[in-house]
C-alpha cells in the first residue's frame, strides 16, 4: 500500500508506546542476542537479481529478490531471503491473480483446504491479510508463505494440526522495486516510500477465536530502508525505531542507505526468548488504507468482529521497516 506522508504525531506515539512496553535497555541487551548495531548498506543491489513473481493485470508490478554488500563485508538478501518456491503456498481465501474473489467468508469452501501437520490432535485455521509478503510457522515448524509477494493484494487461510499452548511466527516483508533502497514506484515518482502491516485471525474447530493480531504481539525490525541519513536511526537496546527519518519521495535516491540485523535461527521456535522484543504497534484501518482492498473488506465481519476485532500490526514504523518478525503463544483455554 502507498502513503504520501507519515504522520509525525502517530510516529511519535507509537515510539513512546514501544518504549514503555520494551523492558529497560540493560537488561534488553541481555536477554537479545541479536547484535544491537546494523549492517550499512548504501545504494540499490545490483548483484543476484532474480524474480521471484510477476502480476500482469491492473497495476502490474513485479517481485524480485537481489543481494548487496554492507560496508563490514556481510552479504544481505533484499528485500528478504524468502522461501516463496520451496514452501507450501497459504489457500487463497481472496486472490484475484487465481481467480478466487468470494463475496465473504460463507462463500469460502473451508473444509476443502488441507490440514498442514504441525504437531498435535487439534485443528486451527489463520486467516491473513498482509501487506506485502508473509511466511507463516507454528512451533518454529514453517507451514505456508503467501502466494503473492507484492500485487494484486490477497488474503490468504491456513488450516493446521497442533496442540495447545502452541507459538506462531509470523516473517512479514513490506516489496520492493528499487532492491536495497526501499523504494517503489508509484503515481509516476520512481523514489517512493510504500507502508506495510499485516491483521491475522486464529480460530479453533468449534470457530472460536482464539487469537487475533494485537499489542500482545511481539515484532521486532531487521531491515530498514530507504534512510536518507544513518543518523536519522534511533538505536537503544532492542529498540530499532525509524520514525524520524524521512518519508518524502525524491527525485533522486539511489544514495539512500539501509539497516540490516540479522534474524536468529530458531526465532520461530516455542522455546525462542523473545522477551527483549519491543510489542508489537497497532494501526487502525485507516491509517493503513484497506478500504478498496476487497481481499480484507469481504471479510470484515472476520477481521473486524465486534467481540474479537484483530488489528493491523507491524513494528513501530509501517513504512521504513520492510522486514518484521512477529510472535504470539496461545495457551490453554
Amino acid at each position: 500500500m502507498n502513503r504520501q506522508s507519515f504522520s509525525i504525531a502517530v510516529a511519535t506515539s507509537v515510539l513512546l508506546g514501544v518504549i514503555a512496553a520494551t523492558p529497560p535497555i540493560a537488561d534488553a541487551q541481555e536477554r537479545d542476542a541479536t547484535p544491537v548495531q546494523p549492517s550499512f548498506t548504501q545504494g540499490e543491489a545490483q548483484s543476484g537479481i532474480t524474480m521471484l513473481y510477476q502480476w500482469k493485470g491492473n497495476n502490474p508490478r513485479t517481485a524480485n529478490v537481489g543481494t548487496i554488500k554492507s560496508a563490514d563485508g556481510a552479504e544481505w538478501t533484499v528485500p528478504a531471503k524468502t522461501h516463496f518456491h520451496a514452501a507450501t503456498k497459504a489457500a487463497d481465501l481472496y486472490n484475484e491473480a487465481n481467480g478466487v474473489e468470494p463475496e465473504g467468508i460463507a462463500d469460502v469452501e473451508l473444509e476443502a483446504i488441507p490440514v498442514i501437520d504441525a504437531g498435535g490432535d487439534e485443528v486451527f485455521t489463520a486467516y491473513v491479510f498482509g501487506d506485502n509478503y508473509f511466511e507463516f510457522s507454528v512451533n518454529g515448524k514453517l507451514l505456508a508463505v503467501d502466494a503473492v509477494p507484492m500485487t494484486p493484494f490477497n488474503s490468504s487461510v491456513i488450516r493446521f494440526r497442533t496442540q495447545r499452548p502452541f507459538t506462531i511466527g509470523i516473517m512479514g516483508v513490506d516489496w520492493e522495486e528499487r532492491l536495497g533502497l526501499g523504494f517503489e514506484k508509484f503515481k509516476g515518482a520512481p523514489f517512493h516510500q510504500g507502508d506495510a502491516g499485516l491483521v491475522a485471525v486464529v480460530k479453533d474447530a468449534a470457530d472460536e477465536t482464539v487469537s487475533v493480531t494485537d499489542a500482545n504481539w511481539k515484532a521486532q525490525t531487521f531491515y530498514t530502508a530507504p534512510l536518507k541519513t544513518k543518523e536519522c536511526l534511533v538505536r537503544k537496546g532492542t529498540i530499532r525505531d525509524s520514525s524520524k527519518c524521512s518519508t518524502e519521495d525524491t527525485a533522486d535516491g539511489t544514495n539512500y542507505f539501509a539497516a540490516h540485523w540479522p534474524i536468529p535461527e530458531n526465532w520461530a521456535a516455542s522455546d525462542f526468548d523473545d522477551s527483549g522484543w519491543p510489542n508489537a504497534v497497532t494501526y487502525t484501518n485507516d491509517f493503513v488504507g484497506v478500504d478498496n482492498k476487497p481481499a480484507y473488506t469481504n471479510f470484515t465481519d472476520l477481521f473486524d468482529a465486534p467481540d474479537s476485532d484483530a488489528q493491523f500490526i507491524w513494528s513501530s514504523n509501517l513504512v521504513h521497516d520492510n522486514l518484521v518478525l512477529m510472535r504470539t503463544t496461545i495457551g490453554n483455554q
